[in-house]
Formats: structure tokens, sequence, C-alpha cells
């Protein structure tokens, strides 16, 4: 674990090079801290005050936004022992109970007030503000900005770069949907890391103190990891409302339909990680069952028509599986999408 701050590699105030290269290694822009002269531009280090590193080397950490995954990371890295030394959020009950949760942090309602505090910013906001919430942060020389989206690289972050920064992002796998849960389901969880290469070591032992697995991603590969994440987590409570719709028709309750079909899912998860996927297909479309298939949406469209759309695309998908892992015949195959198919 190098110490921090450690003396970063800034090029001279005075050392100038081409807009244009610049700007293609922030990644489409120019860092905040330069200056434009014509065609040429300056890069202006921004020495930071003195932070003091803690004993462990390990660098002071700040946290911008105090919702459910900001305040989750902050108490759980605290926890691991290491030092948040400030939060921000303009939600002020927010901002208290992260204090409460994180007494040693300062709060402040600006962004750019924890840049004072600390040597590591995690940006803790929604995807569709990190641009601009990292655009109005002026990062000091050796400091790094980092975000915890799924979605978006390093490169969101191009417009805080300065020189002798650096960046990166930190996505843990996890529901963040109550803060003890996720808390708990944070050990053994995985956390996605890419960025600088300097930052990554810094990420891996965040991920590891927490005891999360750190994995890095692919270039280009963040869309498709996230997608996937979704259909996971959201995709799959969205399967469950569709299961408790149709559950209902049989007179079981939100409740009622979890205790009786949940442990069916579980049993269905189990048995995709100890066979694979293909092996752990069961129901009609292994079985080639088209009249099972009818009979399930006739009673969908009398009682629950919503889920109509959810159970045909499971249920195609279901089949494409069958075929490829199963030994279902091709006619077989054919006949349940004809049973699938939506007619006028």
């Amino acid at each position: 674990m190098r110490a921090w701050p450690e003396e970063p590699p800034v090029p001279p105030a005075d050392d100038p090079t081409t807009w244009d290269e610049v700007a293609r290694a922030a990644g489409g822009d120019v860092p905040s801290g330069a200056r434009r002269d014509g065609d040429t531009v300056h890069l202006e280090a921004h020495a930071h005050p003195h932070v003091e590193a803690p004993a462990d080397g390990r660098p002071v950490l700040g946290i911008v936004g105090a919702g459910a995954v900001g305040t989750a990371l902050g108490l759980a890295l605290a926890r691991a022992g290491w030092r948040v030394g400030a939060v921000a959020s303009r939600d002020a009950g927010r901002r208290e109970r992260f204090r409460a949760l994180v007494p040693d942090a300062r709060a402040f309602a600006d962004a750019a007030a924890v840049l004072d505090e600390c040597h590591v910013v995690i940006l803790t906001v929604p995807d569709d503000v990190i641009a601009t919430v990292a655009g109005s942060l002026r990062l000091y020389s050796g400091q790094a900005l980092v975000h915890t989206s799924g979605l978006h690289g390093a490169e969101a972050l191009a417009a805080a770069k300065a020189a002798g920064t650096s960046a990166g992002s930190f996505h843990p796998l996890v529901a963040f949907a109550d803060l003890e849960r996720a808390l708990a389901a944070l050990p053994g969880a995985t956390v996605a890391i890419e960025g600088d290469e300097a930052l990554l070591p810094v990420l891996a032992d965040m991920a590891e103190s927490i005891g999360a697995v750190p994995v890095r991603l692919a270039p280009g590969s963040k869309a498709a990891y996230h997608a996937a994440a979704v259909l996971a987590a959201g995709g799959l409570v969205a399967l469950l409302d569709a299961v408790a719709a149709l559950a209902a028709r049989a007179g079981l309750d939100e409740p009622g339909a979890l205790a009786v079909y949940g442990g069916l899912s579980a049993q269905a998860l189990g048995n995709a990680r100890a066979l694979g996927i293909g092996a752990a297909l069961t129901g009609p479309a292994v079985r080639g069952d088209a009249g099972t298939i009818a009979a399930h949406l006739e009673a969908i469209a009398a009682g629950a028509p919503g889920v109509a759309g959810v159970y045909r695309a499971l249920l195609l998908r279901q089949v494409e599986i069958a075929a490829a892992h199963r030994g279902l015949a091709p006619e077989a195959a054919e006949r349940l999408r004809v049973a699938l198919a939506v007619r006028p």
C-alpha cells in the first residue's frame, strides 16, 4: 500500500502541450485547471493544503452524496479502518444521519467543501449528474476522484481532472435498498473497479477491506455489465411482482406468494450454481408442453393480463435454453413458439 499523499508527476505550469493532446488524455474534455493560449494548453498544478494521512498510509476519504449508497459505503469503510473526513449532501437530514453513523466526518451542503478534507473524493450521486458534479469540482494536485456508477467509466470524471490528479470508478454489486442489509451483503460481494493505473491498488484495498472482491472490467464493457446487474436485481424484483400478481388469483397475498414461491426460486438459483444454467432449467419448455403454456396464457389473460408480456418473454428464452442445452427437438421448440405468439 503506497503512502498518501504521494508526490504526483506534475508537469511544470509553463510546460505546454497541444490542446488536442490534453483533450484526448482527458477523454475528450479539457480538464479543469488548464489554460489555453491559441493551440497550446498549460496544465497548472493546484496544490492541496496539507491533509495528514493516517499512520497506516491510507488516503483520507470524502463522500459526496449521503443517500443509500454513500451512507452504506461511508459507514462500511469507516468500520474497516478508513478515515472518512467529510460528507456532502444538500439534504440536511441525510447529512445528520451520516454524521450520526460516522461521527468523525465533517458535514457540508456544498460538494466542493469536501475537497479540503480528504485525498480521495467518492461521488455517490445519480448517474445522470456525475459529469455535472465532477465539472463543478477543482481537484488539488495529488487528489483522486472516484464515482460509484455501474454504467459509466472513469472518463465521466474528465471535467474534474487537472495536473497530478487521478480518476476511477468503484461499483459494489449490491442492492442498496436497506442500510443494514446492504452492509451485511458487502462481504463477499463483487466490486467492479477501473480507472487510472496508479489509483487501482487503492480501490482494490478499499474493496478488500470491507470483505468484497475487486474485479477489473474490460474497457468498454460497463454498459453490458450494468445491464446484467439491473436484470439480476431489479429484474428479479419485477419477476417476483409478476409472480405475486398471478398468485393473488390463487388467493395468496404478497407475503404468502413469497413464502410459497421464494423457496422454489432459491432452489433454482442453487441448481444453476451447482449444475450450470442450462442443466438447472425445468418446466414446460424442457418437456415441450405447448398445451400447458396455452393454459397458462389463458389464465393470465383472465386474471393478470399485465403479466402476459413478462411470461411470454421469459418462456421464449426458456425455449432457446431448452433447445440449446436440454435436447428439445426443433419441431417441439417451434410448437412452443407458436403457443407463445401474440395473436390479434
